[in-house]
Parts: structure tokens; C-alpha cells; sequence
């Protein structure tokens, strides 16, 4: 059975969350403190985390910059509705999705479900994307940048590996966006986008192997090996 940490200070809404999920085999944990959920977490065990941005102590945002110091496990956020600033905060801390309050528990669940997909796509073994100064392992999922290992989280490895894939091509934001979560880009939020890209890009550096074709979309632009 898989995992969940829920970090809400809502007392209300982890009992719920819990039974539901448990029918689709799921064990939901929850933490009312950041402090508790960030002792939690450490022990580990968990397969994602599920913040809110409101919390005590600290907010989600910090909560988020604190775990992904030392994790990269996936990680939704729960914003308010119609706070734009919020998901774009929250992504660009490292989340991996976002979802605004109020909620149906069967798209809470949907997001896990896709974002945990990302961490276990099939791959064979030798499978091996090689260009200058980077390579990446399908198999393994190691990303080596000039023989560094560089650390991803499945969603920024998802998309460097759907652009490496097929170099030169331009991919438009909805096409990621349809990509990375499995549904029509439609109604969903493209600056998401561009903040994965910028995240993918600042831990490649000193490599530009990301171009940006303005009005457009994004296109995998490293050389192969000569």
C-alpha cells in the first residue's frame, strides 16, 4: 500500500481524505504542524507529501523549501482558489502539482496517481540519452551532468526526458502540460511551464540545453557526442 503524508492544520479534512483513499489502497498519514510532519517525513516511508499553504509555525511555501532540501519526494500543494501567486510560489519552490481549495478527494487522488506514474515509466535497462556533457540513464533515472549526478524530481525528469527525446523538435506548453499530467491542457495552468523549465535549466547550468522559442513553446537543443 502506498504512503501519503497530508499536512493541514484542518482537523476536519484528514479522516475523510483517509477513508476515501484507503479504497483505492492508500494510507493517508496527516500532521496539523509542519514541525510534526517534517518528523514524520524524516523517518520515512512516505510515497508524497500533500501541503497546505496555510499552516502554523511555518507556511507551505517554507515547508516546501525545507523538504526539498533534503528529498525529492513528490509533493502537491494546496492553494487558494484563484491565487495565482500561490502555485507559482509553490512551483517554483520544487512542487510538483498544485491544487486549489475546495477539492474533490477523486481529483486529489488523480493528481498523486499521475505524479507517482512519473517516478516508475518503464524503461529498458541499457537505454541511455548521451550528449555533450550530459547523459541520461532511462533505466536508472540518473541524470549526469559532466559526470555529476544531478538530482531530479520526477516531474522535471519527465520533461527533460520527453524534449531529449526528440531533439530540435518545438513542444508548445500545452503539449507538456498534456504530457506531464495525462489530460487536455485545457483550462490548466501553462505558467506551470515555464517554471519546470526554468528549474530543469538552473540545475543543468552551466549547460543551456533548453531553448525558449518565444510565442511558441521549448526544444532540446544539446549536441551529441562527436
Amino acid at each position: 500500500m502506498r504512503r501519503l503524508l497530508l499536512i493541514d492544520d484542518d482537523h476536519h479534512l484528514a479522516a475523510p481524505l483517509a477513508t476515501y483513499f484507503r479504497r483505492f489502497e492508500f494510507e493517508l498519514d496527516a500532521a496539523v504542524r509542519p514541525s510534526e510532519g517534517l518528523a514524520r517525513l524524516e523517518g520515512g516511508g512516505y510515497d508524497a507529501a500533500i501541503l497546505d499553504v496555510m499552516l502554523p509555525e511555518m507556511n507551505g511555501f517554507e515547508l516546501c523549501r525545507t523538504i526539498r532540501r533534503s528529498s525529492d519526494i513528490p509533493i502537491v500543494m494546496l492553494t487558494a482558489r484563484g491565487d495565482v501567486m500561490d502555485r507559482v510560489v509553490g512551483l517554483e519552490l520544487g512542487a510538483d502539482d498544485y491544487l486549489p481549495k475546495p477539492f474533490e478527494p477523486r481529483e486529489l487522488l488523480a493528481r498523486i496517481q499521475t505524479i507517482l506514474r512519473r517516478g516508475r515509466m518503464p524503461a529498458a535497462p541499457s537505454q541511455r540519452l548521451q550528449f555533450d556533457g550530459l547523459a541520461i540513464d532511462l533505466g536508472t533515472r540518473q541524470v549526469l551532468r559532466q559526470g555529476q549526478a544531478v538530482e531530479l524530481t520526477g516531474t522535471e525528469f519527465q520533461l527533460l526526458v520527453l524534449l531529449a527525446r526528440e531533439p530540435a523538435r518545438v513542444f508548445t506548453r500545452d503539449e507538456i502540460l498534456e504530457s506531464l499530467r495525462g489530460q487536455s491542457a485545457e483550462d490548466l495552468f501553462t505558467r506551470a511551464v515555464d517554471i519546470l523549465v526554468s528549474r530543469v535549466r538552473k540545475k543543468l547550468e552551466p549547460l543551456d540545453c533548453i531553448k525558449t522559442l518565444r510565442n511558441v513553446g521549448y526544444a532540446f537543443a544539446a549536441g551529441r557526442p562527436s
